[in-house]
């Protein structure tokens, strides 16, 4: 694994990369990390884990090892799979090492608390999970999945969540290093409201073709927010990049 970006370094070991790509701790700071192949594919046969490489998969470690919290939506959850153990025992050291919980809060955005109170998610779950719901959420569906997570509704009306309630939510608890892994949607509705500080992409060097998501999608229209290339790295032809809101 090779840096280009900043510098050129040959041999990057995992301290370095953890270096490279340390958060901002001051306030709030929202990551998400997504794969994609070359021609834009967000997944394959629904699932991004075809996409994968060993560089992608190393740094994906890496990246949870700095969380104060891991966001993912419900249908991320569903579709991936989020049960029992999220770090490796190497990752899990290290936070107890620098006086961090063993393990990053497990959020998950859920409008309608679609989720079942007895799923391997929450019967596997080493801590308690902290669901974010929309403030159209029955109370009904509250009430039942409060028994095995904590349950917050947002305070307007309506189906949708607006990220900077998230964002704040989370910093109310404490929770400020944000490390999100989609899907799509959920981070179409953080970028139209410019609440993303880092995007990390790594671009599989595979042709998918299709009609295979892209990375954003949302119920918005389209804008455009500048992001600035801070770390670019290589190894057998993936390219795993950061961008920084500048």
């Amino acid at each position: 694994m090779r840096r280009l970006v900043p510098g050129p370094c040959q041999d990057i070991d995992d301290a370095g990369l953890l270096e490279a790509y340390a958060p901002r701790r001051t306030g709030a700071f929202v990551r998400f990390n997504f794969v994609s192949s070359i021609d834009g594919a967000a997944t394959v046969g629904g699932l991004s884990g075809a996409l994968g490489t060993a560089a992608d998969k190393r740094l994906f470690m890496l990246l949870r090892r700095q969380a104060d919290v891991i966001l993912v939506g419900a249908g991320t959850v569903r579709a991936e799979g989020y049960e029992g153990e999220l770090l490796d025992e190497a990752s899990r050291a290290w936070r107890l090492e620098r006086g961090m919980p063993e393990r990053p809060v497990l959020a998950v955005v859920s409008g309608r608390l679609n989720l079942q109170a007895d799923s391997e998610l929450f019967v596997q779950s080493h801590d308690r999970i902290l669901l974010l719901a929309s403030g159209s959420a029955s109370p009904s569906r509250i009430a039942e999945l409060g028994a095995v997570a904590d349950v917050i509704a947002a305070p307007d009306p309506g189906p949708g969540i607006d990220p900077h309630w998230i964002i704040d939510t989370l910093g109310a608890r404490g929770l400020a290093m944000v490390h999100s892994e989609g899907g799509p949607t959920l981070f179409g509705d953080f970028a139209h409201a410019d609440a993303v500080d880092s995007l990390c992409v790594t671009f599989s060097p595979i042709l998918v073709g299709g009609d295979s998501p892209r990375i954003a999608h949302g119920r918005h229209g389209a804008e455009q927010h500048a992001m600035a290339l801070r770390v670019l790295i290589e190894e057998d032809g993936a390219l795993l990049a950061e961008y920084r809101r500048p």
